[in-house]
């Protein structure tokens, strides 16, 4: 007999944004499952809401927990945190990464329309990608297959 809905609980998980974060896995390892989101970026995240670079998933207080979520649901239009002793102006550098920081369905449309915008100008770039081909300069007589798989327009996710 299957479990129902009810039946499955979420013990040793924490749920942020839909996505299953083990409690004993470090943070920074955790928030790689992100797409978009690498081990820099999970370090300046970390660093931005001081938490510390050694913090498991499972450690996190609810305060540190409604920070990350309220970043990951939308990076540019998220608050910084005001440190004591400045104003929030303070913190704003305007070369800031995190700023323009786009994840997960952005990032995917983002480049989706980079490969469209190559293949209407005519650029090799993109008439690499049309023809399913690998874009990057590798060699294309023996490993093009992986290329040929990703290299489609029409993906899925």
């Amino acid at each position: 007999m299957l479990p129902t809905d009810e039946a499955i609980t979420l013990e040793g998980f924490r749920l942020i944004l839909g996505r299953q974060l083990p409690d004993g896995k470090a943070l920074k390892i955790a928030l790689t499952a992100f797409y978009g989101i690498g081990r820099h970026t999970a370090e300046r995240v970390m660093a931005r809401y001081s938490i510390h670079n050694t913090i498991k998933v499972g450690e996190l207080t609810q305060a540190q927990i409604t920070c990350l979520t309220s970043f990951l649901s939308s990076p540019a239009t998220s608050p910084r945190p005001i440190l004591p002793g400045k104003t929030n102006l303070e913190h704003i550098r305007p070369n800031d990464p995190l700023a323009d920081l786009k994840i997960e369905t952005e990032l995917r449309k983002a480049m989706l329309d980079n490969i469209a915008h190559h293949r209407a100008v005519g650029s090799y770039v993109g008439r690499r990608h049309a023809m399913a081909l690998p874009v990057r300069g590798q060699h294309t007589r023996n490993n093009a297959q992986t290329a040929k798989k990703l290299n489609r327009i029409e993906r899925k996710r």
